[in-house]
C-alpha cells in the first residue's frame, strides 16, 4: 500500500510542477527579478512628461489590441500581429530551407575539393562581410526585370527579400560545413581507403557523422541571421510583415505598437534559435554537444 501510495503521489500533476519548481527555482526566480527590475527601471525612465518614448504601463495600454486581438485581419497590410509573424516566418522559412539545402551542399563539395576550397574561400570571405540590406538594391534591380517565380504569383519585392535570407544565412552554413567536413580525423580517412569504401558509404557512414555538429552550429547562426535579415528587408520591400508593421508603426507615430512588435520579434528569434538548438541536441552525438 505505501508503494502505491508514493507511486500515485509522484504521479500527481500538482507535486509534479512543485517539484519542477523547487529544483528550477532559481532559474526561474533570477530572469522574473531581472524582467521586474528592467520594468521598473524602463517606467520611471520613461515616466517624465518631456520623455519621447512611452513607459511598459502606456505600452500596454495604447496597445491592449494588438495584444488581445493578435487575429484581426482588415484586410491589406492592416493585420494583427499573428499574421505579420506568419508572413515574416514564411519567407524565413523558405529562405533558410534554400540556404540549408545550399550552404550544406556547397560546403560538402568545397571540403572535399582542396582546389574548389582554394578558388572560392577568398571570394566567401569578402561576401560574408557584406551587410544584408546591401544586397536588396541589387536583388530588386534584378528581379524586377527578370522574374523567374513570378508565375508562381510572387511579386519582385517578395522575391528580394527571400533572396536577402538567403545570402545572408547562407555563409555561416556554408563556410561551418566546409571546416566540418576538413577535420575529419585523417585515421577515418586512411580506415576508408583500407576498407575501400564506397563514395556513397564513405558519406552516410564518415563525412556527414563527422560534420554534422559544425553543419548544425552553421544552422543554428543562419537562422538568428535569416530573422534580422527579413525584419530589416521587409522595412524597405513593404508588404504583410513584421518588419513593415514596425516602420509603419513608427511612420504613424505609434511608439507602443513599435516596442510590443519588437518585442515579439526578440521572442520569435529566441524561440527559433532554441528549436534549432533542440534538433541539434537529438541530431549530433552525445560526445559532441
Amino acid at each position: 500500500m505505501a508503494t502505491n501510495l508514493s507511486v500515485s503521489k509522484s504521479k500527481d500533476p500538482k507535486n509534479f510542477i512543485v517539484d519542477y519548481f523547487h529544483k528550477n527555482s532559481k532559474k526561474i526566480i533570477r530572469p522574473l527579478v531581472a524582467i521586474t527590475v528592467l520594468l521598473v527601471v524602463w517606467q520611471i525612465l520613461c515616466s517624465g512628461p518631456t520623455s519621447s518614448l512611452p513607459g511598459p504601463i502606456k505600452v500596454v495600454q495604447e496597445s491592449w489590441e494588438l495584444i488581445v486581438n493578435p487575429f484581426f485581419d482588415r484586410g491589406g497590410t492592416d493585420k494583427g500581429l499573428f499574421w505579420q509573424l506568419s508572413a515574416s516566418l514564411q519567407r524565413v522559412a523558405i529562405g533558410f530551407t534554400l540556404a540549408a539545402v545550399l550552404g550544406i551542399g556547397l560546403g560538402i563539395l568545397i571540403g572535399t575539393n582542396s582546389l574548389m576550397f582554394d578558388a572560392l574561400d577568398p571570394l566567401f570571405q569578402v561576401f560574408r562581410t557584406i551587410p544584408p540590406l546591401a544586397w536588396l538594391p541589387i536583388a530588386l534591380a534584378v528581379f524586377q526585370q527578370v522574374n523567374p517565380f513570378e508565375g508562381m504569383g510572387l511579386k519582385a519585392n517578395e522575391v528580394s527579400a527571400l533572396f536577402v535570407i538567403l545570402i545572408t544565412a547562407i555563409w555561416p552554413i556554408l563556410i561551418n560545413t566546409t571546416v566540418g567536413v576538413q577535420q575529419i580525423p585523417q585515421d577515418y580517412r586512411n580506415v576508408a581507403r583500407v576498407l575501400r569504401l564506397p563514395n556513397q558509404k564513405y558519406f552516410w557512414k564518415i563525412l556527414l557523422p563527422s560534420s554534422v555538429p559544425y553543419i548544425f552550429t552553421g544552422l543554428r547562426i543562419g537562422i538568428g541571421l535569416s530573422w534580422l535579415a527579413i525584419v530589416a528587408a521587409e522595412m524597405l520591400v513593404g508588404g504583410v510583415g513584421i518588419g513593415f508593421f514596425i516602420w509603419d508603426s513608427y511612420n504613424s507615430s505609434r511608439l507602443s505598437a513599435v516596442i510590443l512588435a519588437v518585442l515579439y520579434v526578440g521572442l520569435v528569434g529566441l524561440i527559433l534559435d532554441r528549436i534549432v538548438g533542440f534538433i541539434a541536441s537529438k541530431v549530433v552525438p552525445e560526445e559532441n554537444n
